[in-house]
This record gives C-alpha cells, sequence and structure tokens, in this order.
C-alpha cells in the first residue's frame, strides 16, 4: 500500500490525537502518505481530505479530543452511503483506511470491509466496552477524571454530613462506574450490569447512620439510574442532607494519561503495519499486556463482560 487513510468517529476520547500523530508518523516512516478524513464518516462521504505529514502532528500527542474531528453520522448505515465513501477513497487513490473509536464505529469499519475495503480499526471509546480487550484509548483518562471529581465531593459530602451520588458516563457498561467508584472509595456503586433493589440501598444509608457514618458517597452509571431520580427517592425516605453530582461530558475532555498516550501510539503502529502486512477487517487493542488484532466482527457483536469480582470487592470494602 502506498496511501492509507484515517478518521476518529463517535464520541471524543483522550488518546485520539495521539493515535492520529502515531498513525502519520509511523506511515511517514513506512513510505505511505497518509490521508486525514476530517469529521469522521460524514468526511468520508463529503471528501473532506487533506494529506498529513509529520510536522502536522506536531503537538497534539498531550491534546484531547481530536484534531480530525469527529460526528455522529447515522445514514453511514445506509449501503448507497457505504459504497459512496469506497468510492471516494478509491478516487483519491487510498488503499486502506484506519477507524479510530469505539463500537458505532467500528460497525462502520466492519461495513467497509464486508463491501470489500481493507479497514483495520483503533479501539477508543472512555465507556471501555468493546470485546476481546482490556482496555481502550480514552479510559484510563476518563476513570481519572472521575476519580478527581469523586474526591473533591467527598470533602464535601464529609463537611456536611450529606450523602452525594456522582452519576458517571456508562449508558450501557459499569467499567467507569466500577473502577473510579473503588478507587474513589465510593460506599455503594451502581452499574447497568447488576441488577439492584433501592430498598437495599437505603437501608445501607440507614445501616451506616446507625454506625455514626453520617456522609455517604455513592457513584453510579447513567444506565443504572439517574442519579436525580435515585436522589429523590433517598431524599423522600431518610432525612439526610442528599445532593446529585452529574459528571456528564468533562470525562470526555482534557489531557490523556501516560498510559493512554503509550497505548495510543502502540496501537497506531501496529493498525499502520497491519495494514501493510495485508490485515483487514480486524481492530487492534491490548489484551493480557500484549497488543492483538481481534476480528472486527467479533468485537462489535460480542458484549464485554464486567468482572463481577470487582463487584464483591466494592461491598466488602464498603463495609
Amino acid at each position: 500500500m502506498k496511501r492509507i487513510a484515517v478518521l476518529t468517529s463517535g464520541g471524543d476520547a483522550p488518546g485520539m490525537n495521539a493515535a492520529i500523530r502515531s498513525v502519520v508518523r509511523v506511515g511517514y516512516v513506512r513510505g505511505v502518505k497518509v490521508i486525514g478524513i476530517y469529521r469522521g464518516y460524514r468526511g468520508l462521504l463529503e471528501k473532506d481530505f487533506r494529506q498529513m505529514l509529520p510536522r502536522d502532528v506536531s503537538g497534539i500527542l498531550e491534546k484531547g479530543g481530536t484534531v480530525l474531528k469527529t460526528s455522529r453520522t447515522i445514514e453511514f448505515k445506509e449501503e448507497k452511503k457505504q459504497l459512496r465513501a469506497i468510492k471516494n477513497m478509491k478516487e483519491k487513490g487510498i488503499e486502506g483506511l484506519i477507524v479510530v473509536g469505539g463500537n458505532g464505529s467500528q460497525a462502520g469499519s466492519l461495513a467497509l470491509f464486508k463491501k470489500g475495503f481493507p479497514t483495520i480499526g483503533i479501539a477508543s471509546t472512555i465507556d471501555n466496552d468493546l470485546w476481546g480487550m482490556d482496555y481502550t484509548i480514552g479510559f484510563d483518562t476518563a476513570v481519572n477524571t472521575a476519580i478527581d471529581a469523586i474526591d473533591k465531593i467527598r470533602d464535601t459530602a464529609e463537611s456536611h454530613d450529606r450523602t452525594f451520588i456522582v452519576e458517571v458516563m456508562g449508558r450501557d457498561a459499569g467499567f467507569i462506574a466500577m473502577d473510579a467508584g473503588i478507587a474513589g472509595g465510593a460506599d455503594i456503586i451502581l452499574v447497568p450490569e447488576v441488577k439492584f433493589n433501592i430498598n437495599e440501598i437505603v437501608d445501607d444509608i440507614k445501616n451506616g447512620m446507625k454506625k455514626k457514618k453520617m456522609h455517604h458517597l455513592i457513584v453510579c452509571a447513567e444506565g443504572a439510574i439517574h442519579a436525580r431520580d435515585l436522589g429523590k427517592i433517598i431524599q423522600e425516605r431518610i432525612t439526610i442532607d442528599t445532593r446529585v453530582a452529574v459528571l456528564g461530558h468533562i470525562q470526555r475532555g482534557g489531557s490523556p494519561t501516560r498510559f493512554d498516550r503509550l497505548l495510543a501510539s502502540a496501537l497506531g503502529e501496529k493498525a499502520v503495519d497491519a495494514l501493510l502486512d495485508k490485515e483487514k477487517g480486524k481492530i487492534v487493542g491490548i489484551k493480557s499486556n500484549k497488543i492483538v488484532l481481534i476480528p472486527l466482527e467479533q468485537a462489535v457483536t460480542k458484549k464485554k463482560k464486567l468482572n463481577l469480582k470487582l463487584y464483591k470487592l466494592a461491598r466488602e470494602l464498603s463495609v
């Protein structure tokens, strides 16, 4: 291959820029022209292409977000749009595509591969919910952002004898809530994967109050229950000052951690080499501290399971 392209799609994640930088510079070293596609799949449809050289990616390693911009392009699910994208790339001499993103983005990559175009994915989502790998780009930074917020909220909870409910991202997966909850010393962690009983949560708080514990910290994933709804229920049943903090999109932004910078750099290199080795229809990730290639079909269709041993540990640590 002499010309490849790279795009970022879906929700932005800290470390995406580090991955772009790696793809561009490794491609240059390998003698390959790298074309940046702006605004994700929308840019693919609208031919928003620009060649990228090593100096074009200077100073982006430490930046959050994505210099290539991103979008959620629902219409890309249509076959005619996918065929147009392939036509646009072939017209520009692009022979392979690297897609940096999460589940939805990789579904687009898989669709292009099934239509005969060589694609390689780079696992990047703060939700960490792609099957077959331990971590995705952006997850470590998002968790550390959540922990920082939880630590600050705890100071206020202790000072005012309040119960705080901290809502983190995770519509379908509780990986952020689990890691941030345990590392932040949460008393209760709620995730979409585990059913819970509101009455038991209320009882836990009451039992804590009997032990002279006058402040409590609950971390919940948005897909488990909305923090405001939970706060209203607790306030109705217990005479305790209850407050809610929804962290929202601050978890997406910010400078990536050391881990995410290293991971993104390594995955970018592997993605370029995979295309040059004529690999296609796969996603690059990390498993057991090794960089691996996983079939896109499996990564997109299989559901990654939460480590329930951690959930048990969280309960034991909250006594």
